[in-house]
């Protein structure tokens, strides 16, 4: 007996929800198994993750405000590995986007208004994640630097200079000593939703963005390119396609995008720029888990985007109910991001078990 692999000729819109449903309860199953190794009910702690999540209008709200990160970081995500560019450096990208928003705000905020600085910031931000997105592309296509490698080292690249900023030339005058700059003029914070830390901007930002990528990537030149490179890159440079510029591109809007959510969270969170630790919660490695999830389609990052906002939030609520350490909402997306890893796989392959033939 042995076990044959063989390709998938065609999967239907059935399939892939059956196939994702799937690889979630088996996720969710396996996640089961680690809580009550833990001694911990497992049905009482998954309870918990969702009653705190979007069983509150709190809940409700903290995930709307953590899941706008992840839908602008994760759509552009989706736009990178739909043509096989595998960028795990959002994070980076994430604080270029602040670094740069904080210069902007920082310098030109006391003297322009709100209506120039709010779009001015966004603009600074998106520049700088883009700048930041392009290195590993550049490195890949003329060096052959593996883009997992460099994506993943610039992540510490960008972290530890952040540092420098705050405890260095940037450190604020107004801190006491403190390691953060020194607060955003009131020209270039987002304001709130009542009783919440919503920034309706931001929402309609990161919605408006996903879609239009969707969109992009499905009903444009462009996308056509991307989706012929993830398919055969060789096909692709046989065809004509600029595969330079094509990369060199993705991986600006790509980067662009988690620059984005770095400037929403400086503008709209913490109104100063701080250890990198504060300023994001991990939304660079999270939102691969939400890039995943919604199929490569940057549109589908809205309700990904949100529902890996609602696993962050009832961490939070399981850590104070529960006594749980973080850790334990770590493990919970890991194996839900190896699930849906093999849920892929599967869906683009079928098992067969054939019996050997004997002479």
């Amino acid at each position: 007996m042995y076990i044959e692999l063989l390709p998938r000729e065609k999967v239907s819109p059935q399939q892939n929800v059956l196939f994702m449903a799937a690889a979630l309860i088996a996720g969710l199953l396996a996640v089961s198994v680690v809580f009550a190794l833990n001694g911990v009910n497992p049905a009482v702690a998954i309870f918990y993750i969702f009653k705190g999540s979007f069983g509150s209008w709190y809940g409700i709200k903290e995930t709307i405000t953590k899941g706008m990160p992840l839908i602008l970081i994760g759509s552009g995500l989706a736009l990178a590995y739909k043509a096989k560019f595998w960028n795990i450096g959002a994070e980076s990208q994430l604080l270029a986007g602040a670094i740069f928003a904080t210069w902007t705000g920082l310098n030109w905020g006391p003297h322009l208004p709100a209506v120039v600085m709010v779009p001015l910031m966004f603009l600074s931000a998106f520049i700088g994640g883009a700048l930041w997105g392009m290195v590993p592309a550049v490195l890949k296509i003329r060096f052959g630097i593996n883009e997992v490698i460099s994506t993943l080292m610039l992540n510490y690249i960008a972290a530890e200079f952040v540092k420098f900023l705050v405890v260095g030339p940037w450190k604020g005058a107004s801190k006491g000593g403190y390691p953060y700059t020194d607060d955003l003029p009131a020209s270039s914070i987002l304001p709130h939703l009542s009783h919440s830390r919503i920034s309706l901007l931001l929402l309609f930002l990161a919605v408006a963005s996903a879609l239009i990528l969707g969109w992009l990537v499905y009903k444009s030149r462009f996308g056509y390119e991307i989706r012929v490179i993830g398919e055969n890159v060789h096909a692709a440079r046989y065809s004509g396609i600029n595969f330079f510029r094509t990369s060199l591109l993705l991986m600006a809007v790509s980067g662009g995008m988690a620059g984005l959510a770095g400037a929403g969270e400086l503008m709209s969170i913490h109104h100063y720029l701080s250890y990198p630790d504060s300023l994001s919660a991990g939304y660079g490695f999270t939102a691969i888990i939400v890039a995943w999830l919604a199929r490569l389609h940057p549109s589908y990052t809205i309700i990904a985007g949100l529902f890996f906002a609602g696993i962050i939030v009832g961490g939070d609520a399981i850590q104070v109910s529960m006594g749980m350490p973080i850790a334990a909402v770590r493990v919970f997306n890991s194996i839900i991001l190896i699930f849906l890893i093999m849920e892929d796989f599967l869906i683009s392959h079928r098992v067969r078990v054939r019996r050997k033939n004997h002479a």
